[in-house]
């Protein structure tokens, strides 16, 4: 992001003033709500469009891999931390302001995607679909350390997350379902459009919202402000994309890659370079003085910090972290070509992604947040492997019956109560483990490196298809899910020593 664009924040410390809990619930409904919209659209419903214009399974698995974006979210969280997006900032405040740019985001990107929704260049496709992800994943960032901040033990984080959960999977609800009755009517272009629209609706919500510090005034100027900035912060980035973009598919073909090429282990090799950088300091870092800390680059620290504190059993909390979303992840990915492949229509689909798949999910999630307010979590991390994995196996039941609404509608409940349900959990766990300190950085962290291993698989996820079949794809992913439950009686105990 360019440097000109974002000015230090000179407040940097200062928490924002707390809102009333009614307000704080409606508040974090509305930015799951904001955040869930653009995730389908350039996950599932994205494989869903490529699949019926009949691109290569195969083409389709690589796409999945937009989906690792997200994993790497700890790259730019600090910036977010640390700067201010001008114009916006100065009247609604950092984290607002951030979250006011990544919506202007979201909307041009989702715009761009309708206008080439025949798929014709895949790479273009690629492009605004990538620009989309990074956008989705920096309003997370933005919200995620906000929350943190003002909700820092379990009690109080788990109805907030519930509330947050709601918004994001009705949100990935509507917009799936949504976008898939459109395109069943009209067009893939007026569903991404359709999409769009309702994404942005909480950009005026927000800029009509009271401004960070009372007494400020220029509401206005403040708005015309930001906007020029982060149309200008959009170009740059979606510039530097491009040129990313281009080299790399200049080295990958130069180098003589083709869709039967097996990337996943160089993939596999390169994201986990910095977690692998980490683990390898592990060592020095744990035998560093808590003053020591101090001296480490802004950039740097938050992740330093985190390691030191919880010393080698940060390693067992990854392997962890790192099977527990398993099943969701890889679920996503195949679940709509399975259903398109098992013959059932746009209609079907659209419905089980609504009603059915929002109602499931939205038990799930509220079952969740309350247990984790009533037991001690290892208890709902347990019910929660147990009902992700059974989400997973359900399809291979799916897959060996005769198409019928009651067969879909009964897997999709399945699948996303039980998503839901250790959706919810797993959020309260991991803002558990963060320091108040560092709160958006080290769960960027943590969030990013527990999508790290599910979203490289799921990028091969077409390639195991063809290998071992849907139904053998989802015994293995919903055991995958459930291998996490060994881990709990290790990680249960973890403790990280007192904060430097």
């Amino acid at each position: 992001m360019s440097a000109v664009a974002i000015e230090p924040n000179v407040l940097m410390g200062e928490l924002p003033a707390r809102p009333s809990p009614r307000r704080l619930l409606g508040l974090y409904l509305l930015l799951g709500f904001a955040a869930g919209l653009p995730f389908y659209m350039f996950n599932a419903v994205l494989t869903l469009r490529l699949s019926r214009h009949g691109v290569d399974i195969v083409i389709i698995g690589f796409f999945a891999w937009i989906a690792l974006l997200p994993t790497f979210k700890f790259a730019w969280a600090p910036l977010i931390e640390r700067y201010d997006v001008p114009g916006f900032a100065r009247f609604w405040g950092r984290r607002r302001g951030w979250i006011m740019l990544s919506q202007l985001g979201i909307f041009t990107s989702m715009v761009a995607m309708a206008f080439t929704s025949s798929d014709e260049s895949l790479p273009l496709t690629a492009l605004f679909a990538i620009l989309l992800a990074f956008w989705t994943t920096t309003l997370e960032v933005a919200a995620d350390g906000w929350r943190i901040e003002l909700a820092p033990t379990q009690a109080e984080q788990a109805p907030i997350v519930a509330a947050n959960l709601w918004g994001y999977r009705s949100a990935m609800v509507a917009a799936g379902s949504g976008a898939v009755l459109v395109a069943a009517w009209a067009d893939w272009t007026w569903a991404y459009l359709v999409i769009a629209v309702a994404a942005f609706a909480p950009f005026p919500i927000l800029a009509a919202m009271r401004p960070e510090q009372d007494g400020d005034s220029g509401r206005a100027r403040a708005l015309v402000a930001g906007i020029a900035a982060s149309l200008l912060i959009l170009l740059t980035v979606a510039l530097a994309t491009t040129a990313i973009g281009w080299v790399l598919l200049s080295a990958v073909q130069g180098a003589g890659f083709s869709p039967k090429t097996n990337v996943t282990p160089i993939v596999l090799a390169v994201a986990l370079l910095p977690f692998a950088a980490l683990a390898i300091a592990l060592p020095r870092i744990r035998r560093l003085p808590a003053d020591a800390l101090a001296n480490i680059s802004t950039f740097a620290v938050p992740y330093v910090e985190l390691f030191w504190r919880y010393g080698t059993a940060v390693l067992a909390v990854l392997a962890f972290v790192s099977l527990y979303r398993m099943g969701d992840v890889l679920t996503l990915t195949l679940s709509h070509p399975l259903w398109n492949d098992r013959g059932y229509t746009l209609e079907q689909i659209g419905v089980a992604d609504g009603v059915v798949a929002l109602s499931a999910s939205m038990v799930g999630v509220a079952l969740g947040g309350w247990l984790t307010t009533r037991l001690p979590l290892v208890w709902p991390l347990a019910i929660g492997a147990v009902t992700a994995a059974a989400g997973n196996w359900i399809y291979v039941w799916l897959w060996h019956n005769e198409p019928s609404a009651f067969v879909l509608y009964t897997s999709v409940a399945v699948d996303q109560f039980g998503n839901g349900f250790a959706g919810a959990v797993f959020v309260v766990y991991l803002s558990m483990l963060v320091s108040p300190k560092y709160p958006g950085a080290q769960y960027a962290l943590l969030s990013g490196f527990a999508f790290l291993l599910p979203r490289l698989l799921a990028g091969a996820s077409g390639s195991m298809q063809t290998q071992i079949g849907y139904d053998g794809f989802f015994l293995l992913s919903g055991a995958l899910s459930f291998a996490a439950i060994f881990l709990l009686p290790v990680v249960a105990r973890v403790k990280g020593r007192g904060a430097p």
